[in-house]
């Protein structure tokens, strides 16, 4: 194995898991593991390569693991929605031909310079000081990111990026009258499971564009696809139609449409196991917490598809009844915001096994206190299937 090939396995188990129960019963970590499914991604990029109306990219934001890379370069991701130079060097590892979208709208003039040695497909911007710093833009795709105040996510993007109708407009016309090709973006927010933030926005992309003279060379509808968090698996396709359809009732000569999905495309294909440890009246102590795995959970509800079960494998079926929750730190902030309903028959040294966390949930934790550090276990059942770049990253 070469060095590079080596830097590529740390942090990843060899041993392939046939179920995360059968390979905790076995091993007894005592360290937070994720098991991935690269079959879970591949049917998850299916769904969204033959339901979606377009292109569909990958917001590496959510999780730029090396597994995850070289899985989806594996099975036809062909783009990816890139947010820094660094995140551009691990698609190129991954796919040296993948085209880059660039949509985070404000770099520095250094940050400019480096992506187009990377070579971008296309760029946003929210400003005009972001179109000036991109310099002579003749034949380049700039994207006009567009926000509104539409409710319907957990949260939303648009108090950080993202310019109002009128100023789009005049972004549009600068970059048409620069010679560049005119697009248009926007991020509906985070865990949209209604189709109408879509529709939205779609209707007032028309009407800018209409407003300002230009036929889109693109339309990009930005992520928000919801995950699978709770008991009922979002409708997707449903969410698809109706981006279909509101686009070819929206505009005249609809442009194509471009979707940048990170949660909904990887949360699924991992479950974080956490072990318990120490029990005593209503409160918990995990080895992860808000300084690791569970960071994101100070700001959406705790998904409720987690069950719990004993060292040896037996499940933890009692009624469920609230705890209050702290991580493994010795800072009493790290302590989830509100108690987590959990098996009254809990002890220490249980595992609490959460599905659908492949999504920020690694590339967040830090390493305070010495915790954080999580394994990622290959979960494939068919694990003759493994091709290409996956056989060489684990």
């Amino acid at each position: 194995m070469s060095k590079e090939q080596e830097a590529r396995t740390m942090g990843f188990h060899s041993d392939i898991a046939t179920t995360p129960a059968d390979w905790l019963v076995r091993h007894q970590p005592d360290d937070p593991v994720f098991f991935f499914s690269p079959d879970t991604l591949r049917q998850t990029l299916s769904r969204f390569q033959t339901g979606f109306p377009g292109e569909v990219t990958y917001a590496v934001k959510a999780n730029p693991g090396t597994e995850v890379l070289a899985t989806l370069a594996d099975h036809g991701m062909q783009a990816f929605d890139v947010a820094s130079c660094a995140e551009m060097a691990q698609v190129r590892a991954a796919h040296p031909g993948a085209r880059l979208h660039y949509h985070n709208p404000v770099r520095s003039r250094q940050e400019i310079d480096s992506a187009r040695a990377f070579g971008i497909t296309s760029w946003s911007i929210d400003r005009i000081s972001e179109l000036d710093k991109l310099g002579p833009i003749e034949g380049q795709e700039i994207a006009v990111r567009l926000k509104l105040p539409v409710a319907g996510a957990a949260y939303d993007f648009g108090s950080k990026f993202g310019a109002d109708p009128q100023t789009a407009v005049a972004l549009l016309r600068c970059v048409q009258d620069r010679g560049g090709r005119a697009s248009m973006t926007f991020h509906p927010g985070t865990q949209c499971d209604d189709p109408a933030p879509w529709v939205h926005y779609i209707k007032a992309c028309a009407d800018i564009a209409a407003g300002a003279g230009t036929a889109l060379h693109r339309l990009n509808v930005g992520g928000g696809f919801a995950a699978h968090r709770g008991q009922c698996a979002p409708d997707l396709t449903r969410v698809f139609d109706a981006i279909g359809q509101a686009s070819r009732a929206s505009f005249v000569a609809p442009p194509r449409l471009v979707c940048e999905p990170g949660r909904a495309m990887i949360a699924d294909a991992y479950t974080l196991a956490l072990r318990v440890k120490a029990v005593s009246d209503d409160t918990v102590f995990l080895n992860d917490g808000l300084y690791g795995s569970l960071m994101e959970w100070r700001d959406l509800p705790p998904p409720d598809r987690m069950h719990a079960f004993s060292a040896d494998g037996q499940p933890r079926v009692g009624a469920q009844s609230p705890r209050h929750v702290f991580g493994p730190t010795c800072d009493s902030l790290d302590r989830l915001p509100v108690p987590l309903p959990l098996p009254q028959d809990l002890q220490a040294e249980d595992y609490l096994v959460i599905d659908g966390m492949g999504a920020y949930a690694n590339c967040l934790a830090t390493a305070f206190n010495g915790y954080g550090t999580a394994r990622i276990v290959p979960h494939q059942a068919q694990s003759p299937q493994m091709t290409g770049h996956w056989r060489d990253v684990f």
